[in-house]
């Protein structure tokens, strides 16, 4: 593509201007982990509870993206990674709106986690690992997924037949095999907190 024409419009209203207006700094939640790890459970309690408390949110959950912005794209690793990067320059014009925004993504690749933290900047990218065993994700399996992908039904599924490359220094690490979704909600919003307060 040819970006020499190109010019990005320059806003009167600065990030600045927005922190002001809504009392308190951006951040971009961006939780990782497999499926059936409780990562949008998690989310959404987490979301209810910063909402209930005055700060101004937004949730993005990886299926309902893969059926809206995100649907013309397949599970190539490849498409993934475009998955990934739309995503990410999402999560920075939200950051940007000066709200917190809340991701539940498998994101399964460090590679694209890295691109996401410098796409949104390392001071508002808070990276989330949702730590669940394999075979406790596979007993949990709300949405039958493991048993297809078991059966060879569904391809490139992460865990199975395409790698989950934990995150190596993760902001928070929640153990969701040993923690209720409140209980986790509980431990990211003590640490969220003061990061967003002015």
């Amino acid at each position: 593509m040819n970006m020499e024409h190109i010019h990005p419009h320059e806003h009167a209203i600065g990030p600045q201007d927005r922190i002001l207006t809504k009392g308190h700094k951006p951040l971009a939640v961006w939780l990782s982990g497999l499926s059936g790890s409780g990562k949008s459970t998690i989310a959404s309690v987490l979301e209810k509870k910063l909402l209930e408390k005055g700060y101004h949110t937004f949730l993005l959950d990886g299926d309902n993206t893969r059926s809206g912005l995100n649907s013309d794209l397949g599970f190539s690793d490849d498409d993934r990674k475009e998955n990934l990067r739309r995503l990410s320059e999402l999560n920075r014009l939200f950051v940007d709106a000066g709200l917190i925004v809340i991701s539940a993504f498998i994101s399964p690749f460090e590679s694209e986690r890295k691109l996401a933290r410098s796409k949104i900047g390392d001071e508002t990218f808070f990276e989330v690992f949702v730590d669940c065993p394999l075979e406790v994700c596979e007993l949990r399996d709300p949405k039958g997924l493991y048993r297809k992908a078991r059966k060879g039904e569904i391809a490139n599924f992460t865990g199975i037949s395409s790698p989950f490359e934990r995150p190596s220094t993760p902001d928070v690490h929640i153990r969701s095999d040993k923690l209720t979704p409140e209980e986790s909600a509980d431990k990211l919003v003590e640490v969220i907190v003061p990061r967003i307060e002015l």
